[in-house]
């Protein structure tokens, strides 16, 4: 079965094209080519800033902490389903320059049959502990409150989503102009940052429907009936040979599979108000590798090849979720990041400074790619002996 015909009939897409086609012609704000959409300053009246206001959620890997959650009683693992939420919607904030004066609130819909009150409990308290953690590392966020609803007759399990606000002074924005000789650094998803307290897989927030369907053993589909829509044709509900409790050795830790999988998205926030503080002017984008994963940057580079020869190294998890599926080279890329969910465009001169900086935390980053002159936006992308276009 053909990768996009699988993705169909679990109710997802790779390429979001519904969602496009929906909001083709809609206002894109003050700069189209902006990683987000940036509006005029409604809330200070002022010319000179601008306001942003950003909503996402952690999409179905809620689904997969519900199942690991039940199996194991690990409650740890919603405490990284509020990080994927909350990074979902500052880390695409922070590819515009945004880092300070920061507003969030959460929204959590859930059923009350299923999802207990100390479930709840971990989700706001996490929230809390991860925004101190971004402001001990110069972020300035501030907690708004949030809305929490016993919807259980539309949400199969939990449902939980920020949305973040800021206003900006203009000229500190990113604003997506990349350029023709740029180079491209790229940030590692995996590994263990300073900021970190265990192994990341790598794994953002997108794909979790096919990551848990490919990876995890069908048995699942009787205990967790829950845990997946019961219209999906039963061919492609979990089909993979995995329990949540297997495990792998990674950097010689023994790390269960459904923890792997669940590996909370990484945070560049640390990363990205350093890099800001020395390069704010030496950057001409920003790209942050979630939905379209490495094709995102096409958006945001019209007339530009963007050629990416130089990959960091693919990390385990991905090379599971492959093994498992048997999906194509080309479409891995495509769906997840691979290893790469950061990338920044700058000067050759500027690079290996950014390089270091990431370093310093802890975070793998290398010159990936480069940027030449095209006809139109694209991507080639060079892996394991092989050219991909895109």
């Amino acid at each position: 079965m053909s990768d996009p015909k699988r993705y169909e009939l679990r109710g997802v897409s790779a390429s979001k094209s519904e969602v496009h086609d929906a909001i083709k012609g809609l206002d894109k704000g003050l700069y189209p080519l902006a990683f987000c959409k940036i509006l005029p300053d409604v809330a200070g009246g002022d010319d000179n800033y601008i306001n942003i206001m950003h909503a996402d959620t952690a999409g179905t890997k809620t689904s997969l902490a519900y199942m690991y959650w039940k199996e194991t009683g690990d409650l740890s693992v919603w405490k990284g389903i509020t990080q994927d939420a909350i990074v979902m919607n500052l880390d695409d904030m922070a590819c515009v320059g945004i880092t300070q004066g920061i507003l969030l609130s959460s929204t959590i819909g859930r059923n009350k049959n299923l999802i207990s009150g100390e479930v709840i409990k971990e989700l706001i308290q996490s929230t809390a502990t991860f925004c101190d953690m971004l402001r001990s590392h110069g972020v300035d966020i501030h907690l708004a409150g949030g809305e929490t609803a016993d919807v259980g007759d539309i949400v199969r399990t939990v449902d939980v989503g920020f949305t973040a606000f800021a206003r900006a002074k203009k000229s500190d924005l990113i604003l997506n102009n990349i350029k023709s000789g740029n180079v491209i650094v790229g940030l590692a998803s995996y590994g263990m940052s300073t900021y970190e307290s265990e192994y990341n897989g790598g794994m953002g927030s997108n794909g979790l429907t096919s990551a848990r369907h490919d990876v995890f053993h069908k048995s699942y589909a009787d205990t967790f009936p829950d845990a997946y829509d019961p219209n999906t044709p039963n061919e492609v509900v979990f089909t993979g040979g995995k329990k949540l409790t297997d495990t792998l050795m990674i950097d010689d830790q023994e790390i269960t599979i459904g923890k792997l999988v669940l590996s909370p998205t990484r945070t560049f926030l640390p990363v990205i108000t350093a890099i800001l503080d020395k390069h704010r002017s030496d950057i001409t984008g920003m790209i942050h590798n979630t939905g379209g994963a490495h094709t995102k940057v096409k958006k945001f580079a019209p007339g530009k090849k963007i050629i990416k020869d130089k990959l960091l190294p693919v990390p385990p998890l991905f090379r599971l979720i492959q093994d498992q599926s048997g999906t194509s080279d080309k479409e891995m890329f495509q769906v997840f990041n691979m290893g790469t969910r950061l990338e920044v465009y700058t000067s050759e001169a500027v690079a290996n400074s950014i390089v270091d900086i990431s370093e310093s935390f802890g975070i793998a980053a290398q010159v990936i790619g480069r940027v030449e002159e095209a006809d139109e936006a694209s991507v080639e992308l060079h892996y394991n002996g092989q050219v991909f276009q895109y």
